[in-house]
């Protein structure tokens, strides 16, 4: 595991730290579409992501969901991190996107780096700036972008961080994580792929050069 922590994380973290991730973390692989949390759960352990890809949904009270942001290896999720300090239930559900390796940190080391490390401080700091920002980015999208626009964005930031242009998903997924019907997505891509954007295949979408 401390490989794959200095491979991610070195540029990061001071080799003190490594190796108390190293001693304290708990490795985990898990599948692709595999639920790491769930709206309402508490949170007991801080993921660092050292491999694949994880999708951030936020919930409304009849069960829709909303993509937030995507995280990649070397990130990890601020929404995770505020849970794990105020000791809160998740506000987040959050869901591999592909198969993924993770090293879960227990909420106990957390503060105690905080103020023992400057370069974990830092990652914590960076973190919540990061997340943000892609927040805010999704509410700019969903408040100024049309669907067809949204959608299209959303399939280009899916295959950069899958890095892959093929899309492994039914309309129906897409439509969870947009918040819309199925409908309005089958139609928008329909239009897409008459614009030579898109190839629609069953339960694949292929994005074009443009």
């Amino acid at each position: 595991m401390i490989q794959e922590l200095k491979a991610n994380y070195g540029h990061l973290f001071e080799d003190a730290l490594l190796q108390e991730i190293n001693e304290v973390g708990l490795f985990k692989e898990v599948p692709e579409d595999f639920t790491l949390m769930e709206v309402g759960s508490y949170v007991k352990s801080m993921p660092l992501l050292i491999h694949g890809v994880i999708k951030i949904l936020r919930e409304d009270k009849e069960g829709d969901e909303l993509l937030l942001y995507f995280l990649e290896k070397g990130d990890t999720c601020a929404m995770t991190l505020s849970c794990c300090l105020g000791q809160s239930k998740s506000e987040i559900k959050a869901i591999s996107e592909t198969d993924a390796k993770l090293i879960m940190i227990p909420i106990q080391k957390m503060e105690e780096w905080t103020s023992k490390y400057k370069s974990w401080r830092n990652f914590v700091f960076d973190s919540y700036h990061n997340r943000f920002m892609e927040m805010l980015d999704t509410i700019d999208k969903i408040a100024f972008l049309k669907m067809d626009e949204r959608l299209f964005t959303y399939l280009t930031e899916k295959a950069k961080v899958t890095k892959d242009n093929i899309i492994s998903a039914t309309h129906q997924e897409i439509a969870y994580d947009l918040h819309t019907s199925r409908v309005v997505i089958s139609r928008l891509l329909k239009a897409l792929e008459k614009e030579r954007k898109i190839e629609l295949h069953r339960n694949r979408i292929v994005l074009l050069p443009q």
